[in-house]
């Protein structure tokens, strides 16, 4: 049995990449670990934000031809350049992304994003999570306007409609187990499909099949003991087998292997991703507006430090360090018909009271500590003006943390505690590829047919993250590396 291209995984980098390289004409198999009910990987439960950059709305509408021009005149639109993407990924990540591998995924942004509409993608605007209403207009901001329609999962299906009207091969149930190779390139994978195990002949192979978020083992020993306690977001499908398979043959480690995305979500949440409750409903992605503290009643972080989409990815980590692995996000009636959709679902842990002491009574927390700093930030609150659409430099003085932006008295019942904990949603090391997505060996120099994509290519993301990369980087280096994969295999073919 031979294949021009398999690909392992079965998530949006991974269709991507089957998609591209059937585009070339390379005969393609996908191999899904998971079965068909469980399939999609981390994919299926994102709310399908996708970052890219544009020069301005008319870009966007070219994404979205739905759009009409009375509902694009009430739009303020920054542009958003790959300049600005660039210099936002270099920023939140101290400087220490890989300016090659940042530089690919901003500049074939926008190309590989109207490529995935080519596709059948279809897109709508963000409106509830990256943008405020102001002055009957919508006043988008950080970057991040656009999502995939039917989220995570209109995402997942259109691209597996995609790939199986095109003739590819997708089983299920079907784990890739080894990577062989002949005269130093790569040959055959062995999978083992329905307790069944086989050779599959191949010249080419893309590993897109996650990171190892979802092995406590594997987050133990690379990210630290308290990770075992973290949930994990996603498909519990992504345990790290691809990275040992590329490491078993000397692929190069690259990135953060001590580093991840992680979040605030409810504490109440799954311990692992539930097929049942698509899409990503657990986050609590507000916290800006809130003050957030722990069990001893202290607060920990600047919530304010910047927009949602830059702070997000590296303060689930932060909680996770607190008492008990859990913070509670604080909010007032004065914010509270602000808060994004997820604080309104029915899967949402809340407590609410008419007074603050009322409020802190119903948790299991130092109530008196509690109280007091909650007096202390009020009092530490700056005049000016609340603007939500800006950082408003609105915070807090001679408290510390502190907070930046966006601070208002906590003093108008009723009042809400949201409690949340960690949730890790993929690491950041992975392997070493170049532009072209083929995976390097510790000489830095490629191994013949193996290539790399989604969250498996590491030193895109240190500490840190801009939302919308991931899914966007997944595409990129997807499409990227069916390409590439597929011209090698036509190469070795015609040979």
């Amino acid at each position: 049995m031979f294949y021009d291209l398999i690909v392992v995984g079965a998530g949006n980098a991974a269709l991507c990449a089957a998609i591209s390289a059937r585009e070339e004409g390379a005969d393609v198999l996908v191999l899904e670990k998971a079965p068909h009910h469980k399939r999609g990987g981390n994919s299926y439960f994102t709310d399908g934000a996708i970052r890219f950059a544009y020069n301005d709305l008319n870009d966007i509408r070219r994404l979205m031809p739905q759009l009409e021009d009375e509902e694009a005149a009430r739009i303020i639109m920054p542009g958003y350049s790959t300049a600005d993407y660039y210099d936002d990924l270099q920023r939140v990540t101290g400087g220490k992304s890989d300016k090659s591998l940042a530089s690919h995924l901003v500049n074939q942004s926008y190309e590989t994003i109207s490529w995935m509409r080519d596709q059948g993608l279809e897109f709508e605007l963000n409106y509830s999570n990256q943008s405020f209403e102001k002055n009957g207009n919508y006043q988008f901001w950080g970057g991040l306007p656009v999502k995939t329609k039917n989220i995570g999962m209109g995402l997942m299906k259109t691209l597996f409609d995609r790939a199986e009207s095109l003739g590819i091969d997708i089983w299920y149930n079907a784990s890739a187990k080894e990577l062989q190779t002949e005269n130093n390139q790569i040959s055959a994978v062995v999978v083992e499909r329905d307790h069944e195990t086989i050779s599959v002949q191949t010249t080419s192979v893309v590993l897109a099949c996650g990171s190892f978020e979802a092995s406590k083992q594997m987050r133990t020993e690379h990210l630290g003991e308290q990770w075992e306690a973290a949930i994990v977001r996603g498909t519990e499908y992504n345990t790290g087998d691809g990275l040992d398979m590329a490491l078993a043959i000397g692929a190069q480690k690259y990135g953060q292997w001590s580093g991840c995305h992680s979040i605030g979500t409810d504490a109440e949440a799954p311990k692992v991703g539930d097929f049942t409750k698509p899409g990503d409903i657990f986050k609590k992605h507000s916290y800006p507006l809130s003050v957030m503290l722990n069990k001893d009643g202290e607060r920990f972080v600047d919530e304010g430090a910047d927009f949602r989409n830059y702070t997000y990815a590296k303060y689930g980590k932060e909680i996770l360090k607190q008492p008990g692995h859990i913070a509670y996000q604080i909010y007032d009636s004065q914010v509270r018909d602000m808060l994004r959709k997820e604080y309104n679902l029915e899967e949402a842990t809340y407590h609410s009271a008419d007074t603050l002491e009322e409020l802190v009574g119903k948790l299991p927390v130092d109530e008196s500590a509690f109280l007091t700093t909650i007096k202390e930030y009020n009092k530490a609150v700056n005049k000016g003006h609340y603007d939500p659409t800006i950082k408003d430099q609105k915070g807090t003085k001679g408290l510390t943390p502190p907070k930046s932006n966006w601070a208002l008295k906590i003093e108008k019942g009723p009042f809400y505690a949201f409690p949340v904990t960690c949730g890790i949603t993929f690491s950041f090391g992975g392997l070493h590829v170049n532009a072209n997505a083929e995976v390097l060996n510790e000489e830095g120099k490629p191994i013949s047919g193996l290539y790399s994509a989604g969250e498996m290519v590491g030193g895109i993301f240190y500490d840190n993250y801009p939302g919308g990369s991931g899914l966007m980087s997944g595409a990129v280096f997807g499409k990227t590396a069916g390409t590439s994969a597929a011209r090698f295999s036509y190469t070795q073919t015609t040979n």
